[in-house]
């Protein structure tokens, strides 16, 4: 596929969900591509906010808990065909993004705007928080591609605070998209960047493992890197999906402070990962001088607590006598997705959360691509062709299961995936957190709401992975259904002025399922999984619901001047509960009649969990016979020796051993199962 074919299907992309969403085909451009980013960790979250005037421009934002604000502009026109970016336009426009953020900083713009509105939270929290901005960044978003003929953007370094500019053009975004889904790899140059290598010992014997070093890590390199890329560090490290970062270790910090030239003899060092290296030999010995793609996937509170402890006290504290040591292992990109998970588990096993690999490759999430390969949705009325939905467990598999057909076949694939049926892992925490768990979660943002949700889910599929089944996944879908209709439905009513879309369907559908857990009821999900749609009376509550949400939360209390950053906030869900009996009294009889009462729905799930189990025991028995005997053997050697077996697991692999001569019952084969993934974890190699 060409840049030119990507942009013409990229724009098809955004027009088909601004149809579907009823919203400006520049809102979905932007979603569409600061998405991907989200994804990707470029940036932590993204709440659109499109504001324009003489010289000023701002198309979305992102303020992360470390000050780092990130400030959107889009270049965009629809255009037909693809056109060149050159650097005339890119000085323009980024030029007027910077004044937007100036204005607001500087000569308090939000005076003059309506306090009722996304831009006036935005400049407002800017003015406010102006002494907390440690850094800005902007992102140009651009549906162009850049000139030939640019080589660098000249970024201006007389500025009060920091500032980094990024541009997103076609080219770029299409690189991304055809990495397979992986994201694009941070190239360090430690000469260029700090005039120096760091030090290190090769680590690895033989010619078939993977290159490893002992590296001797300055503290201020790592302070320095994580101060300009933050969590596209530590994207793979488990403790970023529980959200310790920017926490400062209280024994770290009196390291720092008190004796520094004892870190490295106190500290636990860091795990951490790279696609590749470039050493030499230096004064000092053999050194480490480029890394392409360094993730840090177990010391990112180490990380981060160096850059704290600094940033809070530059005068007093120096990370000059500081050292961590490091192990780095060298894994290319097409074994990331597995090797880099095992080594984040097995480095993180002191972490009591058991969410650990909880990333896609985690059971859970491949159930659910299970289910949307395989899963026919019914037919939707007046159509005759029955349809999937499409779940991205890895960021790109959308494209990529696209990018290998023929014509005929990549069009036969899009009739049986339309484009407004896929869905991704922050899609699926999204329609899901909204009614099972706290809608403040939803409301701040993409990621954190993903790591809320990779908490729960982690740990009710230790208890129970049958209740992750058929009934499970259709709900799912039926949920995402309300989900995505509640957000077309806002975008066309005559109160709806533009601003804080997400906010009001999040809550809204929160309050719904709160009426609903006190009348002891629960929505038809299945009537709207065999419909595909949402029925008439949910679709009439849900209207009421978003105008109470919309009237309530654009009035917050007094001293609250962002409406956005009030939807993350306890109290906005606390005073929104206390308007439900409201919200009650104006439910037409036909919606609590077309409810299912709690026990039936019970009922539903409980022949769900029973069938899965049985699923799950064929599948079982049919992955155990499958197995050659010999590897049954190797495995019982290897316990034996490694003393890891108990007599029971012994027993079962001498029975295993004489399959198809007897063959173990499902329970059983589950149990062999389990072994052998014991077996691998205590490093035995299965042919």
């Amino acid at each position: 596929m060409s840049v030119q074919e990507f942009y013409h299907d990229f724009r098809q992309g955004f027009m088909a969900d601004a149809e579907a969403n009823s919203s400006f085909q520049l809102e979905s451009f932007v979603e569409l591509v600061a998405q991907d980013l989200v994804e990707g960790n470029v940036m932590d979250g993204f709440e659109f906010c499109h504001f324009r005037a003489k010289g000023l421009r701002v198309d979305g934002y992102w303020l992360d808990e470390e000050g780092v604000l990130s400030l959107i502009i889009a270049d965009f026109e629809c255009r037909d065909e693809l056109a060149s970016l050159t650097k005339t336009d890119v000085n323009t426009i980024f030029k007027r993004v910077k004044n937007f953020f100036e204005s607001s900083r500087n000569r308090s713009l939000y005076k003059n705007l309506d306090e009722t509105t996304p831009e006036y939270g935005l400049s407002r929290q800017i003015a406010d928080r102006k002494q907390h901005i440690r850094r800005v960044d902007f992102f140009l978003l651009s549906e162009r591609t850049l000139s030939d003929k640019f080589k660098t953007y000249d970024e201006p370094d007389d500025t009060i605070v920091p500032m980094t500019y990024h541009i997103w053009d076609m080219s770029r975004l299409f690189r991304q998209q055809s990495s397979k889904g992986h994201k694009e790899p941070l190239d360090l140059d430690l000469i260029e960047l700090f005039g120096t290598g760091v030090s290190c010992l090769p680590a690895h014997l033989g010619e078939d493992t993977f290159p490893s070093y002992l590296v001797v890590m300055p503290g201020e390199i790592l302070s320095k890197l994580y101060a300009k890329h933050g969590a596209r560090l530590l994207e793979q490290n488990v403790r970023t999906f529980l959200q310790a970062r920017g926490n400062v270790n209280k024994g770290i910090r009196n390291t720092i402070t008190n004796e520094p030239d004892m870190f490295f003899a106190y500290n636990n060092g860091i795990t951490a990962t790279a696609q590749s290296v470039n050493t030499e030999l230096g004064s000092h010995g053999l050194q480490i001088t480029r890394v392409k793609d360094l993730q840090i996937v177990n010391g990112g509170q180490t990380t981060a607590s160096l850059f704290h402890t600094y940033n809070n006290n530059p005068k007093e504290v120096s990370l000059e006598k500081v050292f961590v040591q490091m192990k780095l292992s060298i894994i290319e990109s097409e074994e990331s997705e597995t090797i880099v998970p095992l080594i984040s588990e097995y480095a993180n096993t002191q972490n009591k959360v058991s969410a650990s690999d909880f990333f896609s490759n985690h059971p859970f999430h491949i159930r659910i691509e299970g289910f949307s390969r395989r899963k026919y949705v019914p037919a939707k009325e007046g159509e005759q062709r029955e349809t999937k939905w499409f779940y991205e467990r890895t960021r790109g598999q959308f494209a990529d299961e696209q990018s290998k057909l023929k014509p005929s076949e990549k069009r036969r694939f899009q009739a049986e995936h339309p484009r407004n049926q896929m869905f991704t892992k922050t899609d699926l925490a999204k329609f899901e957190n909204v009614w099972d768990e706290h809608p403040k979660w939803v409301c701040l943002g993409a990621q954190k709401n993903f790591t809320q949700f990779a908490k729960r889910i982690g740990k009710d599929w230790i208890l129970s992975q049958d209740f992750f089944n058929e009934f499970f996944y259709q709900r799912l879908i039926a949920r995402g259904i309300i989900f995505r209709r509640a957000e077309k439905l806002v975008s066309v009513q005559p109160w709806y002025d533009g601003g804080f879309r997400a906010q009001i369907v999040a809550n809204a559908l929160a309050m719904i399922s709160e009426v609903c857990k006190r009348n002891k009821v629960a929505i038809d999900y299945m009537r709207i999984w065999n419909n595909q749609k949402v029925y008439p009376s949910l679709l009439e509550v849900i209207t009421i619901a978003t105008k109470m949400v919309s009237d309530d939360i654009t009035h917050p209390p007094e001293g609250i001047s962002n409406i956005g950053e009030w939807c993350k906030k306890e109290g906005c869900w606390t005073r929104l509960q206390s308007i439900i009996p409201k919200l009650e009294s104006n439910i037409s009889k036909v919606f609590w009649d077309e409810t299912i009462s709690i026990k039936d729905q019970a009922a539903q799930v409980k022949d769900a969990k029973e069938t899965q189990k049985i699923d799950d025991g064929i599948n079982a028995q049919k992955q155990v016979v499958e197995i050659p005997a010999t590897t049954w053997a190797t495995v019982l050697s290897a316990g034996i020796k490694g003393k890891f077996l108990s007599s029971k697991e012994a027993n079962l692999l001498r029975i295993a051993q004489q399959i198809p001569m007897k063959i173990p019952s499902e329970k059983q084969c589950n149990l062999l199962i389990a072994i052998l993934l014991k077996a691998e974890k205590e490093g035995v190699v299965l042919q």
